[in-house]
C-alpha cells in the first residue's frame, strides 16, 4: 500500500511555479504572508494560508506543488 505524500508547507519554489513571478519576489511574498499572518522568520506557512492570502483555489493550487 503506498501512502500518498503531500507537504503542508509551501517553499519559494512552489510560489514561482504558481504566479510565474522570480525567486527573489516569492521570497518576498513569503515574507509579506508571515508578516500578515503575525509568524515569526522561521516559521513556515502552510499550502492553506498561502491560497487564502492569494485569494486562490486549493484545488487549482495543489497540482502545481513540487513534490
Amino acid at each position: 500500500m503506498k501512502i500518498d505524500n503531500k507537504r503542508l508547507c509551501i517553499y519559494p519554489k512552489d510560489i514561482q511555479r504558481i504566479t510565474g513571478k522570480s525567486y527573489r519576489q516569492s521570497i518576498r511574498m513569503l515574507q509579506n504572508i508571515r508578516k500578515e499572518l503575525n509568524k515569526l522568520q522561521n516559521e513556515l506557512v502552510s499550502i492553506e494560508e498561502f491560497c487564502q492570502y492569494t485569494s486562490l483555489k486549493i484545488e487549482q493550487v495543489e497540482p502545481l506543488i513540487i513534490g
